[in-house]
């Protein structure tokens, strides 16, 4: 394996900066003079820290913090997601919410407004772009969950876990490849947990399949397949949507797959990336844009605040990237959030002995080439194989809801996991293998889609961590109120 990767690097050219710097660059579009410098230097920067050499301080797979009766909580960013966690978590029992803070005075009271039962006695703050740092620095706090803009979810965990707290951080946990490193390194050093929130992990079909493949149903997993596709291109000029249309300055200034951890997320979960195979490598490529910039020139004509973005250098509409595991597996990826396309994550796992789908169907199982199993036929499978997180709580998580209740059973299964001192589903290494499509993928696409190495942020440690423990509900304690 050792040999054949060498082998690739070799041929590849990515082994030596100046070949690839040199070659590479020079296949980038729409730069000159500084601007062109500017993004050769982030795009050597993306290819140096992906080569960067890491010895791991303590291993953080399958790392059992010492259990807490009470999780005590401070919520980061309530605008969206983290308004609806905290009315979520409020429900949960053994918690109390502790501090809720938010750039904006009336979205932290609102999110306050949304606690749903007594025991709660939630500060908010405010005061400033740092109030977040007062939260970290409280002793009262175990566990900062954080649902801010994309450019804080890693400054705000690091000093969260240096300042001894655990963290649960939104999707990506980090936007660029040194961030994804710091992730990993103040995880190892602190022993302090970083989960990302990834909740599509939790949903029940992606949890149906999973422990499928465990039990063996579909033999060896060959191939899988996983996408955000999710028409929001109105929303991104909308300026009640997103704190200073935050999501809408990452699409302009970023061409690559920026939104990857829906889709890789429970594919990486059941081929048992950084526990007993790892992401080797990958390749992107992104269509032009056609959709963005006609947009904004048509939104700037109503509002000139948006003449900023008229000649802002908008990225394709559509990504593809593709990507090698160390076991010869294939993943492919898509993210696409302007097209005017049905929803789709697509989920696809593709084995020796079976295939699994969903979307645009709902999700479906095939044992051979003639088609999908009938309705009675995928009854029996899910009475089998359905697992134990789901037959506990998975009605209490339809009833609370949150993305059809996925949101829900990602929480629980985080504060029971902390309550009773087991490792957690999703650690740093997750996080930041996850994460690092997102910036390695713009290097393929501005290098004309040529390969890139994914750094192994387990220092080999894959090889011997174990896959997920699908018990899931074992030593649960934790209840729901409704």
């Amino acid at each position: 394996m050792k040999s054949n990767r060498r082998d690739f690097l070799k041929y590849a050219g990515i082994t030596g900066l100046g070949v690839v710097g040199g070659t590479g660059l020079s296949a980038c579009n729409d730069k000159d003079g500084s601007k062109a410098k500017e993004e050769d230097g982030a795009l050597m920067h993306i290819l140096k820290a992906s080569q960067k050499d890491h010895h791991q301080t303590f291993n953080m797979c399958g790392y059992a913090a010492p259990k807490m009766n009470v999780v005590r909580i401070g919520f980061i960013g309530v605008g969206n997601r983290g308004g609806a966690a905290v009315e979520r978590i409020s429900r949960l029992d053994g918690v109390e919410i502790k501090a809720i803070c938010d750039i904006r005075p009336e979205q932290a009271k609102k999110a306050k407004d949304r606690i749903q039962f007594p025991g709660h006695e939630a500060t908010l703050y405010h005061d400033g772009a740092e109030a977040w740092k007062h939260v970290c620095d409280r002793d009262d706090i175990d566990l900062i969950y954080v649902c801010t803009h994309w450019a804080l979810h890693t400054p705000v965990a690091v000093y969260a876990m240096e300042h001894g707290k655990h963290v649960a951080v939104e999707i990506p946990a980090a936007t660029t490849v040194e961030d994804c490193w710091r992730l990993v390194e103040t995880s190892e050093k602190t022993k302090k947990h970083c989960m990302m929130l990834e909740n599509c992990c939790y949903d029940f079909f992606e949890l149906l399949t999973l422990n499928m493949v465990r039990q063996g149903f579909f033999g060896e997993l060959i191939h899988g397949e996983g996408a955000y596709i999710h028409d929001i291109l109105d929303s991104f000029f909308d300026k009640d949507a997103r704190w200073n249309l935050w999501r809408l300055r990452e699409n302009a200034k970023r061409n690559g797959d920026l939104y990857p951890t829906h889709g890789i997320g429970p594919v990486c979960q059941a081929m048992d990336i950084n526990r007993g195979d790892y992401l080797d490598y990958m390749v992107s490529m992104s269509s032009n844009d056609f959709l963005l910039k006609p947009l904004a020139e048509e939104k700037a004509k109503e509002d000139s605040s948006f003449k900023e973005f008229i000649n802002s250098p908008f990225r394709g509409n559509i990504n593809t990237s593709t990507i090698r595991t160390g076991k010869g597996r294939t993943i492919m990826l898509q993210h696409d959030v302007s097209s005017p396309r049905p929803y789709s994550r697509i989920h696809l796992l593709s084995g020796t002995k079976a295939t699994a789908q969903k979307y645009p169907l709902p999700g479906k199982i095939a044992t051979s080439h003639e088609g999908w199993l009938e309705d009675e036929e995928m009854k029996l499978l899910e009475e089998k194989y359905t697992p134990p997180i789901v037959k506990k709580i998975g009605e209490l998580a339809k009833k609370i809801g949150g993305h059809g209740g996925m949101d829900f059973m990602m929480d629980w299964r985080l504060i029971d996991c902390l309550r009773n001192g087991l490792p957690l589903d999703m650690d740093v290494y997750d996080a930041a293998s996850w994460s690092v499509i997102g910036p390695l993928s713009e290097w393929s696409v501005a290098n004309g889609s040529k390969p890139i190495r994914i750094p192994d942020f387990t220092s080999g440690k894959w090889k011997e961590n174990q896959p997920l423990d699908m018990s899931l509900a074992e030593g649960a304690t934790t209840g729901a109120r409704v």
